[in-house]
């Protein structure tokens, strides 16, 4: 069965400053009248045209600082994506901290105009004395707002933007995994369920509309839908990836009816690009894209690498103690309800690694960290993943035995280093006769 779906988007950024006008709108509307009918009596001393010129002032000089705030965010992002990676866009222009200062910019702005227009009203002399106090604050608060702006150019340093990417990954694994129980790769084997043996499908969901990208499922949802039906749902696509007109998206399996195909839809929310709700690797593949951008000959900035792998090597950490094959899915009765293709730890490696294994070969500095990467993943990890990261480090190292490095450069790059060229650490017992060993096969 074909469908047609309708995305589901989130409320846009821009109407957070519409809240602001409206209740500026409102206020300007209400106020000034509640104080000449009920507290005429409270009005200012000072002159009408002291008032008029603060007014003034206050209103024009609203409009220069939301221009500001606007040539301010526009260069963190034209900065953002030249530096680093178009990507990470989304970054900066989802900080939800630039729309309500500019909400109250423009709230700041209609007030005083009606602060403007209310005094010396009918020629009676007198300067509304709430509303300048009103006017006042919303001044400060504005002032308060613009050094707060002018302070979020320091989210440019790389540091700063390596930690904002790192701390949105660990934010993600702690949610998906955080309640998740220790991974056993026995049990694991034991319970894993192959779609075949599910026969054929009963009921086939297409997608067919432009391009968009799985940014979150409704788990509790789709189980509640399937354990209703008495039916297994097995979704052929993950989080993450696009679908594409005439994508196979779900199969329905063992239902005795067909599953209402919007209800099921509903719990498949679309974007127009990744985001970080459920896919721990975009915070990855953020982090990659600098670190190969870094690596690039027009950029040439080894350490910029070396510190998105010390992020990396954080995420992986985190990740290698979680059960990354909680692709099924049970109901409350233990009856597996829902499929999930979820990446194993070999993507997670080949997906931290390969590119920067690729583009920094060449590159002491990026080998020696990453070796050192790797290391410390093998000594952290479970033991049923250890096999695939020492699997990896033979691979780095013969990847620099294949490189252009003399004998001296490539024992050098045989070495792990925490800050790639700083202080090489030392082997445990055996260690330097392998590492001896390694170094005269790839010399």
């Amino acid at each position: 069965m074909k469908i047609r779906q309708v995305s589901w988007q989130r409320l846009a950024q821009w109407q957070i400053p519409m809240v602001y006008i409206v209740a500026g709108l409102i206020v300007s509307f209400v106020l000034p009248r509640l104080e000449q009918a009920y507290f005429g009596r409270y009005m200012h001393e000072v002159s009408v045209n002291t008032a008029i010129a603060f007014f003034s002032a206050v209103s024009s000089g609203m409009m220069a600082l939301t221009g500001i705030v606007f040539a301010i965010a526009f260069v963190v992002v034209q900065f953002s994506a030249l530096a680093y990676s178009p990507r990470l866009v989304l970054v900066f222009t989802q900080d939800s901290k630039i729309f309500h200062t500019l909400g109250i910019f423009f709230c700041t702005f209609i007030y005083s105009l009606a602060a403007l227009v209310w005094t010396d009203r009918n020629g009676s002399g007198n300067v509304p004395a709430f509303s300048a106090v009103l006017v006042m604050l919303l001044l400060v608060v504005s002032m308060v707002l613009f050094a707060r702006m002018i302070q979020s150019v320091n989210t440019l340093q790389i540091n700063a933007v390596l930690r904002t990417i790192g701390d949105r990954g660990r934010a993600v694994i702690d949610e998906m995994f955080g309640n998740m129980p220790a991974y056993t790769g026995e049990a694991r084997q034991r319970t894993r369920i192959v779609p075949a043996e599910f026969g054929p499908p009963v009921q086939t969901l297409v997608y067919l509309d432009e391009p968009l990208v799985i940014a979150k499922l409704e788990i509790a949802a789709l189980v509640r839908l399937a354990a209703a039906a008495d039916a297994i749902l097995v979704l052929e696509c993950g989080v993450g990836e696009t679908l594409v007109v005439g994508t196979t998206l779900l199969n329905v399996y063992h239902a005795p009816h067909r599953l209402p195909e919007t209800s099921l839809m509903r719990c498949i929310r679309l974007r127009t690009t990744r985001t970080y709700e459920q896919d721990p690797r975009y915070a990855i593949r953020l982090l990659v894209d600098i670190a190969i951008r870094a690596l690039s000959p027009a950029v040439n900035d080894p350490t910029t690498a070396v510190q998105a792998l010390d992020q990396i090597e954080d995420l992986l950490r985190r990740l290698g103690r979680c059960q990354l094959e909680a692709g099924e899915v049970m109901d409350a009765r233990g009856m597996t309800r829902l499929v999930v293709p979820v990446p194993t730890w070999q993507d997670y490696l080949s997906l931290s690694f390969d590119e920067i294994r690729q583009y920094g070969a060449n590159s002491v500095q990026v080998v020696r960290r990453l070796r050192a990467v790797l290391v410390g993943l093998a000594e952290t990890v479970r033991a049923e993943r250890r096999d695939a990261v020492l699997h990896y480090i033979a691979h780095l190292d013969l990847s620099i035995g294949r490189t252009g490095f003399d004998a001296e450069d490539k024992a050098s790059a045989l070495e792990e280093d925490r800050q790639g060229l700083g202080m090489s650490r030392k082997r445990g017992p055996g260690g330097e006769v392998k590492a001896a060993q390694t170094r005269e096969t790839t010399v």
